[in-house]
Formats: C-alpha cells, sequence, structure tokens
C-alpha cells in the first residue's frame, strides 16, 4: 500500500514541479535567466533550447546579457527573442544580445497575476487527476477484494489528505509569485 501512495504522491510532486517552472517562466518587474527557460531557437537546422546556443546572466536587476557561443546563432537567438511573447527588445553588441527589462506598470501586472493564477488552477487540475486516476485505482482494487472496505476508506482519506498538501503547496506558490509581481 505504501508504494501506492509512493506513486501517488510523486505524480502530484511533479504537477507542484511544472507549476513552479511555469511561474518562472512568467516576468516579474526583475531580470532573471528562468525569463528564457522556454525560448527556443532556430539554429543548425532544429529548434534547440537558448542554453544549448549561448549563456545568459544578469549584471543587474533590470539587465539580461545572453552570450552566444558561435556569432552565426546571434540572428536566430535574436528572432526567437523578437517572436517570444516577452515583449522585450534585443539590442545586438558582436556575440553579446542585451534585454533590459523594463519595469512593469500597474495594469500589466495585474494581467501577469491573472496568468499566475490560470497556471495555477492548471496546476491544481492535475494533481486532482493524479487523485482521480488513484481513487479509481482504489475502486479497482475494492472490486477484485485485494483491500477490504475499512482499507479502502482510510486510504480514500490519506490520498485526499495528500491532494490537500499539493494544493495549498500551490497556493503558496502563488501567494509569493503574486507578491513578487505586484512589488513595485
Amino acid at each position: 500500500m505504501s508504494d501506492f501512495f509512493k506513486d501517488a504522491e510523486s505524480k502530484m510532486s511533479k504537477c507542484v514541479d511544472a507549476t513552479r517552472a511555469d511561474f518562472a517562466s512568467i516576468r516579474t518587474g526583475r531580470a532573471t535567466p528562468a525569463l528564457l527557460d522556454r525560448l527556443h531557437v532556430e539554429a543548425y537546422g532544429s529548434a534547440v533550447p537558448l542554453k544549448q546556443v549561448a549563456s545568459v546572466s544578469t549584471p543587474d536587476a533590470r539587465t539580461l546579457v545572453i552570450s552566444a557561443f558561435d556569432k552565426n546563432t546571434v540572428g536566430d537567438i535574436r528572432k526567437a527573442i523578437e517572436k517570444s511573447d516577452l515583449g522585450l527588445t534585443p539590442n545586438i553588441d558582436g556575440t553579446t544580445i542585451r534585454l533590459i527589462v523594463p519595469p512593469l506598470n500597474e495594469e500589466r501586472r495585474k494581467d501577469l497575476v491573472k496568468v499566475v493564477k490560470k497556471k495555477a488552477e492548471d496546476g491544481k487540475v492535475a494533481v486532482r487527476n493524479v487523485r482521480h486516476k488513484a481513487h479509481d485505482d482504489l475502486k479497482v482494487q475494492l472490486k477484485n477484494h485485494d483491500i477490504t472496505e475499512d482499507d479502502n476508506k482510510r486510504m480514500q482519506d490519506q490520498l485526499q489528505k495528500l491532494t490537500d498538501r499539493f494544493v495549498k503547496e500551490i497556493d503558496t506558490l502563488v501567494a509569493a509569485k503574486e507578491k513578487d509581481i505586484m512589488e513595485v
């Protein structure tokens, strides 16, 4: 039975990690290399993650510096940034690309909070889907007489507590990200 809960807990944990990664790619008022994590560059005949063609650093709170490993990919990196939904304009200097992250206005901050809440809800739905699948597995075990009615009830309660724990973790992430976005 503990394997059953370890599996469910592992899957729920992955849902929270995915939500955390989604939040990292949402722009706040300060520059962070995580903003560019989901950016793919058309280089060498295929789409590759930015990390494979350049390094990203943050010399200050408002600037991202992208250093291309190969000067031939600078134009491709520029195109990828311009096509992305980041809303940043690249400044090219040789093999270096600078991105100035402008401060967010109040309206944009509120829009970003809505995006965060939508992504959080998606994460919670994923956690609940794991619970639903585990619930169905328990039904099958009960039907096959692998577990008793009492075991089923106890396991359902434990499964709900596990689900509540991970949903609460996502809520904590939302509160932190919202605070980060609304900070001026």
